[in-house]
């Protein structure tokens, strides 16, 4: 008898695909008390989020237009899986299907699951696209998987969840995000590339989630010295972070920050790195490219940035290690739905 097939579900942010879908988009953001922990926010998250939701969709409506009017993770994170199944099944023995489950924008955690139930998925990967962990992120989106399977249809199996929550030092990912880092490099005039300032650019978190003992920031560090080592020599560098909304404390130094700092102590070149992103998004193509980008060269700075991951084989196949070597550790996984 046939083994019944692993699904992998491949968990990412998503983004909106069209300028109409950037107001829903932002309403589930805000409406995540995961990601956004309002006191009492069972009474009043959803009428929070409409109203921020609200205010802001200009705003951001006018960003996504600078970029082509839509987000491109969907198709990227769809290729990424596609690539990973067909790197999957190569290897032979199990039969592999992935599937992606977007935290804020089609298709969804329940729409991922009923895909893999569909398929008579006997064990199910759960595999984060953030290398770094934090509740804000990673956590919101494992949670929402349990939560899609422990609300299953009647008569539906039980299945084996196997979660893949984080990846700072895998060493293909770091051999892969090494290899981008050189791609930038390639930017700046050969004589130049040793004292390129690598600046790695990591999305912003409130210092709240650190102080309930997330460990974002030593992750971060894990894979920034796992570069630094594959690069060899001793490349000036330094860690900043973006991304930051409303009053709350985030992490320092912000990005925009660091470039002025750079520009007063006479540095030049600087290659960005978008650390904690695996896909090119707005955080990318609109925040590095055009707002930092902008106000790097205004501040006299040569400024280039390292390309995404993206669909790069390297990437595909350390997600393929990652998938692999987590079901050769787990005999079996969590039951869920049992």
């Amino acid at each position: 008898m046939a083994q019944p097939p692993v699904a992998v579900i491949l968990m990412n942010m998503g983004g909106p695909d069209s300028i109409e879908a950037v107001e829903p988009f932002l309403f589930n953001l805000f409406n995540d008390h995961d990601l956004i922990p309002l006191p009492l926010g069972f009474l009043w998250q959803r009428r929070f989020a409409k109203m921020v939701s609200r205010s802001r969709a200009k705003t951001v409506r006018d960003y996504y237009g600078l970029i082509g009017g839509r987000s491109p993770i969907g198709d990227i994170t769809a290729e990424q899986a596609a690539l990973l199944e067909k790197r999957l099944n190569a290897a032979g023995g199990r039969a592999y299907r992935c599937h992606v489950a977007m935290r804020y924008t089609p298709p969804f955690t329940d729409d991922a699951v009923a895909r893999a139930r569909a398929d008579g998925a006997g064990t199910i990967v759960g595999l984060s696209l953030y290398p770094h962990y934090t509740t804000a992120t990673t956590g919101s989106s494992l949670w929402e998987l349990r939560r899609a399977l422990a609300g299953k249809s009647p008569g539906a199996g039980a299945v084996d969840l196997v979660e893949v929550d984080r990846w700072p030092g895998q060493p293909t990912y770091l051999d892969a995000l090494a290899q981008q880092v050189v791609r930038g490099l390639e930017q700046f005039p050969e004589e130049a590339r040793a004292g390129v300032e690598l600046l790695f650019s990591a999305h912003g978190l409130p210092e709240t989630f650190l102080q309930k003992g997330d460990p974002y920031v030593r992750d971060l560090e894990t894979t920034i010295a796992g570069v630094l080592k594959r690069l060899g020599g001793q490349h000036p560098w330094r860690l900043s972070f973006q991304s930051r909304a409303g009053k709350a404390r985030w992490l320092e130094p912000s990005t925009d920050e660091v470039l002025r700092l750079l520009a007063r102590t006479g540095r030049v070149n600087v290659l960005a790195i978008p650390i904690s992103f695996v896909s090119d998004h707005i955080e990318t193509l609109y925040e590095i490219d055009l707002l930092f980008g902008d106000e790097a060269r205004a501040l006299g700075l040569n400024f280039k940035r390292a390309p995404s991951l993206n669909t790069e084989p390297l990437f595909i196949e350390a997600l393929a290690q990652l998938v692999e070597e987590k079901l050769g550790a787990t005999a079996t996984g969590a039951i869920v739905g049992g």
